[in-house]
């Protein structure tokens, strides 16, 4: 992809920046994808893992070295133990927000001040590297329909397209063998992600659900 540094959250969140932009006039409010994109980031880098269900920090003082990733877990870490379901959700705009700021600061979206009705400040955003957006979604909905073997797929392309797909990111459906083999290839690198992958995608796929309802 043309912006390999990027996390697993700064993809998502370009992704839906551009999705909805057409309806949204350039900003987008979708938190859950980009939370789960960190959960399975921090779970990638064996930070986080899985016991019976719960959402775990590994180590009590490791860091990822990302502001983003760092701040999600410290408040794991802070908080009462939940599901990987609930992180998906709870307090989710803290770190859409973060990712967003990161993104200001990396020149991919830019920062734009106003005043609503003239008079109260307001900061709208919108992309910055259109072009580079445009190749992300192009590149995951390759990721996503083929021809590529999964296989060939790294792990981490794997995941921002199913996480995309779960989110109703890319417009258009998905085979369901398909998703399933991108979902396992996924969590080929570290033993116990692919479960992780799935559960914050149902995660995400039922907030779209209701984000998108009458």
């Amino acid at each position: 992809m043309p912006n390999g540094p990027l996390s697993l959250p700064a993809r998502l969140c370009l992704l839906a920046w551009d999705a909805a932009r057409p309806a949204a006039g350039g900003t987008a409010h979708r938190p859950g994808p980009v939370r789960a994109g960190a959960l399975v980031e921090l779970a990638r880098r064996g930070l986080l893992t899985d016991e019976d269900g719960i959402a775990t920090p590994v180590d009590l003082d490791a860091s990822s070295g990302d502001a983003v990733l760092d701040g999600l877990l410290e408040l794991v870490r802070e908080s009462c133990p939940h599901p990987w379901r609930t992180w998906v959700t709870l307090r989710s705009r803290v770190t859409f927000d973060a990712v967003r700021e990161q993104l200001v600061a990396e020149g991919y979206l830019r920062a734009e001040k106003r005043r609503v009705l003239g008079v109260f400040p307001s900061v709208e955003y919108a992309v910055e590297r259109g072009a580079v957006v445009e190749a992300l979604r192009e590149e995951t909905r390759q990721v996503l329909r083929g021809p590529l073997p999964v296989a060939e797929i790294s792990e981490r392309d794997a995941a921002v397209a199913v996480l995309a797909a779960a989110a109703g990111l890319l417009g258009d459906s998905t085979p369901g063998q398909r998703a399933a083999e991108l979902t396992e290839r996924a969590g080929a690198a570290t033993p116990g992600l692919d479960t992780i992958v799935r559960e914050v995608t149902r995660a995400v796929t039922a907030g779209t659900a209701v984000a998108t309802s009458p």
